[in-house]
């Protein structure tokens, strides 16, 4: 498993690569700050909350910068939230990228994958998006429960999905859905541990960018030696 990192790594600098890692953090600022001006522009219908005290006749008007600063706050916030889900999203869309120059490189005689239709690609990656969404909500109750725990499973919950979604997602360039579904539940623990190293630097700021596309990569080389392995 950290030999299919490392050798994701080793190829980081690949023209493709950077292409695509130029085009998520492109998008990925353009949806935050697409995020940040739509609640700037929410916030500015919230009235004055200025007031004055009665006798003293002081008049409060903190309350307003207050509101304003929570604004912010709140971007801050639903921004290291929601990178984690947008990162594997637009990583999702251009995985075909990252995983023809990794077999270019490593696997230079196999034949043409499987191509999925872009409608197809982005179906699966706004689904697999909100799953993301729903399973970090619900495993923030968690979170609160068991403050101590927290980044653990984080690391656990996301590097299931990520695991998950990104191995069957490879897989199926090349073989079908059910044997790709087959393949991932043959080895189940590793493929989840290969999704647990992805989780870890994408809670980490910067490298949540570059994260994705080492983890595709990796899963493609985690692909190939398992279907190897397993005669697929």
């Amino acid at each position: 498993m950290l030999s299919d990192y490392s050798r994701a790594i080793s190829q980081v600098f690949d023209r493709r690569f950077i292409t695509v890692l130029i085009k998520s953090i492109a998008l990925t600022l353009a949806l935050l700050i697409g995020l940040t001006m739509l609640l700037m522009y929410l916030v500015s219908f919230i009235p004055s909350m200025s007031f004055t005290i009665p006798l003293i006749g002081y008049e409060v008007t903190f309350l307003e910068e207050l509101a304003e600063t929570a604004s912010f706050g709140l971007i801050l916030i639903l921004s290291s939230f929601l990178m984690f889900p947008v990162a594997a999203l637009f990583v999702g869309l251009f995985l075909d990228e990252i995983a023809d120059a990794v077999e270019a490189r490593h696997y230079p005689s196999l034949p043409e994958p499987r191509r999925q239709s872009w409608g197809e690609v982005l179906t699966q990656s706004i689904e697999f998006m909100f799953v993301l969404i729903g399973a970090n909500v619900v495993a923030l109750i968690i979170y609160l429960l068991s403050a101590f725990l927290a980044p653990v499973i984080f690391w656990l919950v996301n590097g299931y999905l990520l695991g998950r979604e990104y191995f069957e997602v490879v897989a199926m360039r090349r073989i079908d859905k059910r044997d790709a579904k087959s393949l991932r539940q043959k080895h189940f623990f590793s493929i989840w541990m290969a999704g647990a190293l992805i989780a870890v630097p994408l809670s980490i700021p910067i490298l949540n960018v570059l994260a994705p596309v080492i983890g595709v990569a990796a899963f493609v080389h985690l692909y190939h030696r398992k279907s190897r392995a397993s005669g697929v």
